[in-house]
């Protein structure tokens, strides 16, 4: 078995009312994300990969396309623009492209991230 990530930047706005991190944090803000999208599998015999990239990368910049430059609190589908809604929301919008075992969101000028395993079950 094997896992192949592949990862994209962007950079949103957001802001976070009712929660415990403060007055900053209601206010619209800005953070640089970097999203790792890994994908699991056995590689084709005939292309030696476990996953054609063009395909991924193709998916993957539509997703980058509807988050970067944004205010994520506008996103449709997204619910509040968290680091865990927005691993479910890149991993909902890329699972067609083939066995995605996971979807990291980094926000590492926080020291943050959160990773989706898709729905269990």
């Amino acid at each position: 078995m094997w896992e192949l990530t592949k990862s994209f930047r962007f950079e949103a706005a957001h802001a976070l009312p009712g929660t415990a991190l403060g007055a900053a944090s209601e206010e619209i803000h800005g953070h640089s994300f970097r999203a790792e999208v890994t994908v699991r599998g056995t590689p084709d015999p005939l292309t030696g990969m476990v996953l054609d990239l063009g395909l991924l990368e193709r998916s993957m910049a539509e997703v980058q396309k509807m988050l970067d430059h944004k205010l994520l609190n506008k996103v449709e589908a997204l619910g509040p623009p968290t680091l865990e809604n927005l691993s479910r929301f890149v991993w909902e919008r890329l699972q067609h492209a083939g066995q995605i075992a996971r979807v990291s969101i980094h926000r590492d000028s926080c020291g943050e991230s959160c990773t989706y395993y898709g729905p269990q079950g």
